[in-house]
């Protein structure tokens, strides 16, 4: 398949938070001081100029399908930073007006006026760590926010004319009972936001709930939390597309969708990761960048390497191709697997027969999707495909 045929998407990292969940593991810094915004923002760009000159053959003649920024929270920074980045990505490569441009925010960092400011730069999706709607949970979690702070944002949003609205709602919190779960999910869609993603909360290692574990659901409570939300959300209107995601109007996130069906992204940004293909060598590359923001930074200035890039060996492809498509409830055509790995049907034919004698993959030949057991027990089903180790 030609490159141009893949979309290609771009993921930007800003790492700052104005404090550090106990629950995070991702590459996010508590804010200490104004923050190095115009360095950062011409940090990003030298990243970008980098990866576009390193990866030329990769990315030529190809547009953006989606832009994402994540983090920490980018809604930290300004509408004027944010327009700043994207006219500086759109100088660069192609940003067509119907790409899907996301910024991640937190309720409790936005000021009155701000969404028309990011509508105006160019975001036109917001998707909102609401995690919960219980001012004793949001305490547990760590969030600065509080139900009703959360609720104005949302709508405020709404007032300033954002159409594409996400909201992202944890479950299985510390000492959550059902009725709590299903009144967070009641809360959110009385919202009427067109996406919610809901996750269930796990203690990741190196976090601080990891070294002191809050009192949470067992697995079958969090089970029968995550059953019915479901279905509460299916009767809203809400279609389940993806294991923790839920959209109604025709609206899943385009971003995460190319994730799941192993499209291409470029990764900016301090601790960012990408993944392109290479029509030349036919190979599959993964890029990332220096995690510590004073390095990247740094890095940045002095006109250095940002960080770096390794082929993923063809016999991880299997693994890391079902590790994403798997996730989609409709799973992806078969055909995707050797147009986005370049590797023969054969790689997986075997595997897949053993997971579909275990009942755990759908009676659709021409589709790769696991059935409804297979959903339960989906690592199971992924880790069937995991390359023997020498």
């Amino acid at each position: 398949m030609s490159p141009s045929a893949v979309p290609l998407s771009l993921y930007i990292h800003i790492p700052w938070c104005v404090k550090k969940c106990p629950y995070c593991d991702f590459n996010s810094y508590t804010q200490h001081g104004a923050l190095p915004v115009d360095d950062y923002v011409a940090a990003l760009l030298t990243d970008l100029d980098r990866d576009l000159r390193e990866h030329a053959a990769a990315v030529a003649g190809r547009s953006l399908h989606s832009v994402f920024f994540g983090g920490g929270t980018p809604s930290l920074f300004a509408p004027t930073a944010i327009a700043r980045i994207l006219d500086g990505v759109a100088a660069r490569i192609g940003l067509p007006a119907s790409a899907e441009i996301t910024l991640e925010t937190n309720p409790g960092t936005i000021e009155h006026g701000r969404f028309e400011g990011y509508l105006a730069a160019g975001v036109n999706r917001i998707s909102f760590g609401v995690q919960s709607f219980d001012d004793d949970k949001l305490r547990r979690l760590g969030r600065i926010h509080s139900a009703a702070e959360a609720e104005a944002a949302v709508r405020a949003a709404h007032d300033a004319g954002v159409a594409n609205i996400n909201l992202d709602l944890m479950y299985a919190l510390p000492e959550q009972s059902l009725a709590g779960a299903l009144a967070d999910v009641g809360r959110a869609i009385a919202l009427a936001p067109r996406h919610i993603s809901h996750y269930q909360l796990t203690l990741e290692p190196g976090t601080l709930f990891a070294v002191r574990p809050p009192k949470v659901p067992d697995e079958d409570a969090a089970w029968d939390m995550q059953e019915a939300c479901q279905q509460a959300l299916a009767a809203a209107g809400y279609a389940q597309y993806e294991v923790s995601a839920y959209a109604r109007d025709g609206r899943q996130c385009e971003h995460n969708l190319n994730y799941w069906r192993f499209g291409d992204y470029l990764g900016i940004g301090a601790g960012a990761h990408g993944k392109l293909g290479e029509p030349a060598s036919g190979r599959s590359v993964r890029t990332s960048k220096y995690k510590l923001p004073r390095s990247y930074l740094q890095h940045a200035a002095n006109g250095e390497a940002l960080g770096s890039s390794s082929a993923i060996a063809r016999r991880e492809l299997p693994f890391e191709f079902m590790l994403n498509a798997l996730r989609l409830n409709a799973g992806v055509p078969r055909a995707l697997f050797a147009q986005r790995t370049g590797l023969d049907d054969t790689a997986i034919a075997a595997t897949l027969q053993r997971a579909h004698a275990r009942g755990w993959l759908a009676d659709d030949p021409a589709r790769i999707a696991a059935s409804e057991t297979g959903r339960r027990f989906l690592n199971d089903v992924i880790e069937l495909f995991l390359p023997d180790r020498p």
